[in-house]
């Protein structure tokens, strides 16, 4: 890329990621509240990922904007997460207002439900990670915000720019580049070798493994992301410090069992070690 700076995401970049220590006096509130926006009908799955893995990677507080249906089963599951069931567009305004960080996308859907949840989510001035469905209906509708993450994998990519999935694949450094001049903030774009990029500068991520190429790793990474947002870092360092850290998660929970069977909840005692090493 002729205007961009090719680097290689690395332990030496966790090094310089360091995060501070904490204060013997610190609360949940100082580390932020990440808001997770999904889990449509048959999809809670995805929505407790991402709010699990935000917590993980030490968000103070997680809420989840679903169905009402799922609220019992996210709840039994991982009672930490403060669980909202979301009829319409309107009832995400009071969840607004307490979160610092929103994370849309994960088992959303691309129903009139869904649509509704993301117009009123993607009016908030908070920083934001997009992600899966709600990517799909970005792609319907483009517009651009300086403030915003967003995590499509080859396939999303291709519908955001028009394009298909060969091109995207065929060069993805300069589709990285192409979807972050399109639609400005930040893409990560989720594969192989997944790359980062910002107004100025792409990131190879080399780390991660096959086993990783399952359902719901993706809705881990954006929930890791969402944490990272929370507690203060900006965009840039979010994105690439998140992507790292899950790529790394997932070659120690394959070293450990294995790539074959790999689950995305395999992740979480990995990522809670590694951010607790930095």
């Amino acid at each position: 890329m002729s205007t961009n700076t090719l680097l290689q995401l690395s332990i030496a970049t966790l090094t310089e990621s360091t995060f501070p220590k904490r204060p013997k006096d610190a609360h949940k509130g100082n580390f932020g509240h990440v808001l997770v926006v999904g889990g449509n009908k048959g999809m809670c799955g995805a929505a407790r990922l991402a709010a699990e893995a935000a917590a993980r990677i030490g968000a103070g507080l997680i809420s989840v904007a679903t169905r009402t249906e799922h609220i019992l089963a996210i709840t039994a599951a991982r009672p930490e997460l403060m669980c909202h069931g979301i009829q319409t567009g309107a009832d995400l305004t009071p969840l607004l207002a307490r979160a610092t960080v929103l994370l849309i996308g994960p088992g959303l859907g691309r129903d009139a439900w869904a649509q509704a949840l993301y117009q009123h989510a993607l009016a908030s001035p908070l920083p934001k990670v997009v992600d899966a469905d709600a990517l799909n209906l970005l792609s319907v509708k483009p517009t651009r915000q300086n403030n915003w993450i967003l995590t499509p994998h080859p396939g999303e990519a291709g519908r955001l720019l028009g394009c298909s999935l060969a091109t995207i694949q065929a060069d993805r450094v300069l589709a990285a580049k192409q979807l972050q001049e399109c639609y400005q903030g930040v893409v990560v774009l989720k594969g192989a070798g997944s790359i980062v990029q910002s107004s100025c500068t792409s990131y190879l991520c080399a780390a991660g493994n096959p086993g990783m190429a399952s359902g719901g790793m993706g809705d881990v990474l954006g929930g890791v992301i969402a944490g990272l947002l929370a507690q203060g870092f900006e965009l840039e360092k979010a994105a690439s410090l998140g992507t790292l850290l899950h790529a790394l998660a997932g070659d120690k929970a394959a070293t450990e069992g294995g790539e074959r069977g790999l689950l995305a909840m395999d992740l979480m005692p990995y990522l809670r070690k590694l951010v607790n090493l930095l």
